[in-house]
């Protein structure tokens, strides 16, 4: 699958703020891009929280959306690793599972604190949320990627895919 690295240059005026996208349900990952990218996102999409790390690391994103139950690594660690690499992310995390508040206990208990979904995300809900969050971290003050399509280079793997902008 191809990922757009987008090259930040310019004036700004087509800068969309990234926003990382996590589940190992691709449908329901590619469904929220999708939205995502309909309404001014630059999304970028991963399927497990290992290839969502790398892909972080190639394009820091402002909002990280990751489900929580997933193989490889869950949402908790992955949010909690992501902050490495991108530290000024902000991060929702979305599950259809009852126990993700005791999962969420012992990363307050370390001082990491995440917003909650619950699924199924509404879209309304989820664009109103990323831009809750894209307000407190700050992202108009221009931390935010160029999608200009003339600028794209494309990175390969089977982990991750990139919604087109």
């Amino acid at each position: 699958m191809e990922v757009p690295v987008e090259e930040p240059h310019g004036d700004g005026k087509n800068r969309r703020p990234v926003v990382l996208v996590v589940d190992d349900e691709r449908v329901i990952a590619d469904t929220l891009s999708a939205i995502l990218s309909l309404n001014g996102y630059a999304p970028i999409t991963a399927y497990d929280g290992v290839a969502a790390l790398e892909l972080a690391s190639l394009i820091p994103p402002e909002v990280l959306i990751t489900d929580v139950m997933m193989p490889r690594m869950n949402g908790i660690d992955l949010a909690i690793n992501i902050r490495q690499v991108a530290p000024d992310c902000e991060v929702v995390l979305f599950s259809g599972q009852a126990q993700t508040v005791d999962l969420l206990e012992p990363a307050r208990l370390a001082g990491h604190v995440f917003s909650l979904l619950s699924k199924p995300v509404h879209p309304a809900v989820l664009l109103e949320r990323v831009a809750k969050c894209l307000t407190a971290g700050g992202v108009t003050a221009g931390r935010s990627t160029d999608v200009s399509a003339e600028h794209h280079r494309t990175f390969r793997s089977g982990g991750f895919a990139g919604a087109e902008g």
